[in-house]
């Protein structure tokens, strides 16, 4: 029997760092209720920190990406992952607003986004040539459904203390991960010996990354910016974080909470939307592996726009409109990114680990004005009906706006192989 390549280890490590993080920092949506219960804070007020660590996710991604091409993944998302855990612990005592926007926006923002979707592009471009469009899909819909999976276990945690919550955080960032990705992952195939998986005879390891992690991370911004390309995927990708972590992660439970749907009955319906994601964005790096990523994308952003739109709807009908949202929603959470993954990499080769992190970053500024300005829209009006309309017609932009990115065939990397079936 053939021996497993070390590429699926260490994709199964990310596999696991990605499902954990992105649950470390759903726990937001989850505080939003008992933290207003107990504190007497205002929805506006929380959802400003929630936007403060999505900014922070966004921004310290390409920073985090440039120091994993420095210094190695295994040491980057280590130190990212006890960062996680020490703002967990430090959370428990909490009393002050302050400290919620350092420890949970500033601190787990920054931590979390060296354990996000750009870590799943490092990896599949580094690690893998045959089936890379499916890895990055496995991986994004972990990232993705991971934060939606473990939302009733940790809603459930907070009817009985909010506190609970941020323990079990802590604990298994320490307990489960930690271990895992210092033992197991490896920062490239040649470290064991190897080859990326499905690489051919002749292949050549690129040239490793020296100097400032900064200077490269900057550097890459600013040579990526002179393209057209570049402002086209990161302005989709704002709204594909506008339209998901932002809205829907941090304000589906208490705007189904306003309509009468409880919490912990609210997260299970984001769970079963993160369900759904696995199967939409797995499929959708198959897709990507064979198909015109742009007509994806337009697809993806246009069923997106309209499931939104019908959102409201949805709340004020029978329960049978709210399953079929989760299920179309759910298909398209985050089918976005193994094509705009596969987009940069094709128009910006080399540089390609650090450029998507900037796109990325794009993703969580509109993720952060989503949050915040949800927020504000329940606060002034008392309902969450405007928010959704303005990210369904957000949507049906982004698809409309697809179509303008040229295609264009890597002169950097070799056409993706079809696997056989």
């Amino acid at each position: 029997m053939p021996r497993v390549h070390y590429a699926w280890r260490v994709a199964a490590v990310a596999f696991l760092a990605l499902v954990m993080a992105s649950g470390f920092r759903s726990i937001t949506g989850v505080l939003l209720i008992p933290l207003h219960e107990e504190f007497d804070w205002s929805h506006e007020t929380i959802g400003l920190a929630v936007s403060l660590n999505l900014l922070c996710f966004g921004l310290g991604a390409p920073f985090a990406a440039a120091l994993i091409e420095r210094f190695g993944v295994r040491r980057v998302v280590a130190v990212a992952l006890g960062s996680i855990a020490g703002s967990a612990l430090l959370t428990i005592g909490m009393t002050e607003t302050w400290q919620l926007f350092l420890l949970w926006g500033f601190v787990n923002g920054c931590a979390t986004g060296a354990v996000s979707v750009p870590l799943a592009a490092i990896i599949a471009n580094r690690w893998f040539v045959e089936r890379r469009g499916l890895v990055t899909g496995l991986m994004t819909a972990s990232y993705a459904s991971g934060q939606l999976i473990f939302l009733p276990a940790l809603a459930w945690l907070a009817t009985f203390d909010w506190r609970w919550a941020a323990l079990a955080v802590a604990l298994a960032a320490i307990v489960l991960v930690l271990p895992a990705v210092v033992g197991v992952m490896r920062d490239r195939p040649e470290d064991v010996g190897l080859r990326p998986y499905g690489a051919p005879d002749d292949w050549t390891a690129p040239p490793l990354a020296a100097g400032s992690a900064f200077t490269a991370a900057v550097g890459a911004l600013a040579s990526a910016a002179r393209t057209r390309v570049f402002w086209l995927l990161a302005g989709t990708f704002f709204v594909c974080g506008a339209t998901t972590n932002g809205l829907i992660s941090t304000h589906l439970i208490p705007a189904a909470h306003d309509h009468g749907i409880t919490q912990v009955t609210a997260a299970g319906l984001l769970a079963l939307i993160g369900v759904f994601d696995v199967v939409g964005t797995t499929a959708s790096g198959w897709l990507t592996d064979r198909y015109d990523p742009r007509k994806l994308l337009v697809a993806y952003y246009g069923l997106r726009g309209a499931s939104l739109l019908a959102l409201p709807l949805a709340f004020d009908t029978a329960q049978a409109a709210m399953v079929v949202f989760v299920v179309v929603y759910g298909l398209d959470w985050v089918a976005t990114v193994p094509p705009t993954s596969s987009l940069a990499t094709t128009h910006f080769g080399p540089q390609a680990g650090v450029v998507f992190a900037w796109i990325f970053t794009a993703h969580q500024l509109g993720a952060a004005a989503a949050a915040w300005g949800a927020g504000l829209v329940r606060t002034e009006t008392g309902e969450y009906t405007a928010a959704f309309l303005t990210a369904g017609i957000l949507g049906l932009l982004a698809a409309a706006a697809v179509p303008l990115i040229r295609r264009r065939r890597s002169r950097f990397d070799a056409p993706l192989p079809v696997p056989m079936a």
